[in-house]
């Protein structure tokens, strides 16, 4: 039989050699949750010899529920490359303050934006000094699927539009869009302009795919068709949106009487274009956004938009974080965040 190795622990709790070293050699810088885990896996696999036991008792689950969050001494907010980083970066100050008020210690860990051939997660987040993770604003499949494979608790903001709830191992928070969308477009319609288009990724993000769809139940319900020479919804590179979204209404035979943006970040460089080519918004096209962004001039305070309370939201993320450590065996959730609509002169035609 197959002798039970150090690293054949680490493996099967996706963390490094050196943090099992560490515990099976009673080594400070490990979480006490992480020293019961490792002992008890150690135990499962047979790694001590018959009659031994190790220096850390089993924890049941009602203990392990109980851990205080004393227990938690560090975790990270996961970042890739922030579409607007105003809107990220006033999330992250509120995680951040909230996690404070019970004394724990939050570290920035940065992803790129997709993960390339022999490319590992960093070390800080699968060595066991972290206790738990936020996800923001990481859209990249293979790069999703490796923080899904970390035996870490997590919450997830978003995530990538292929990719099932089943199989997200950690909490998931979405911003509902599809009402918010669906509404902003009835709204368009009542007004009289029939002819509207969609511009947004819809494979970038679960959000993004929901707000194309509530633009659909709109159209829909208005037994409008959709024309599809009108509407952006492919992938878009992750740095060239500007020319790309540029190059589609470039494009166009003519411009629909309304575009439906996914984000005030694709608005921003519709408006751009219109300007550029003297077209009038409201009275030549209407424009709607989503985010309630205030970092791009010229559209805060205009555009017809979504209202993302970004405060509240990080304080929300931080808890289920808390929650999540405390409770790891409890069903994750996937929560709907409800948002505000604000209608501003970009649709008031």
């Amino acid at each position: 039989m197959k002798r039970i190795t150090m690293q054949d622990v680490a493996d099967e709790l996706n963390i490094s050699r050196v943090t099992v070293w560490k515990v099976l050699n009673n080594q400070p810088g490990v979480s006490d949750v992480l020293v019961n885990q490792i002992y008890n896996k150690a135990r499962e696999m047979g790694y001590f010899k018959q009659g031994q036991t190790g220096k850390a008792p089993a924890m049941s689950s009602m203990e392990s529920a109980e851990l205080s969050d004393s227990a938690i001494s560090t975790v990270s907010v996961v970042v890739s490359r922030p579409e607007s980083a105003l809107f990220w970066m006033n999330i992250i100050h509120q995680i951040a303050k909230e996690l404070d008020k019970s004394g724990v210690n939050l570290m920035y860990t940065y992803l790129p934006s997709k993960m390339t051939p022999g490319y590992s997660l960093p070390s800080a987040l699968t060595n066991g000094s972290i206790q738990g993770m936020v996800v923001l604003n990481v859209y990249d499949y293979d790069l999703i699927n490796a923080l899904n494979d970390l035996k870490v608790p997590k919450v997830f903001l978003d995530m990538v539009a292929d990719i099932p709830y089943d199989k997200v191992t950690g909490d998931l928070f979405l911003l509902e869009g599809r009402s918010c969308i669906r509404k902003i477009t009835n709204e368009i319609i009542r007004r009289g302009r029939t002819e509207i288009g969609f511009i947004g990724d819809t494979h970038y993000a679960i959000t993004n795919k929901e707000r194309y769809e509530g633009y659909l139940d709109a159209m829909t319900q208005n037994q409008l068709k959709v024309n599809p020479e009108i509407c952006l919804t492919g992938d878009i590179g992750i740095y060239t949106y500007r020319e790309e979204i540029h190059a589609f209404l470039a494009g166009l035979k003519k411009l629909p009487g309304a575009f439906v943006c996914v984000s005030d970040y694709v608005a921003y460089f519709v408006l751009q274009y219109l300007n550029d080519h003297d077209i009038r918004v409201p009275e030549d096209i209407a424009i709607s956004g989503f985010d309630a962004s205030t970092e791009y001039p010229g559209i805060a305070d205009r555009l017809t938009t979504v209202e993302v309370q970004t405060r509240n939201l990080g304080v929300r993320l931080a808890k289920q974080l808390l929650y999540r450590i405390q409770y790891p065996d409890t069903s994750t959730e996937v929560t709907y965040i409800n948002s505000n609509i604000i209608y501003g002169e970009t649709t008031n035609f």
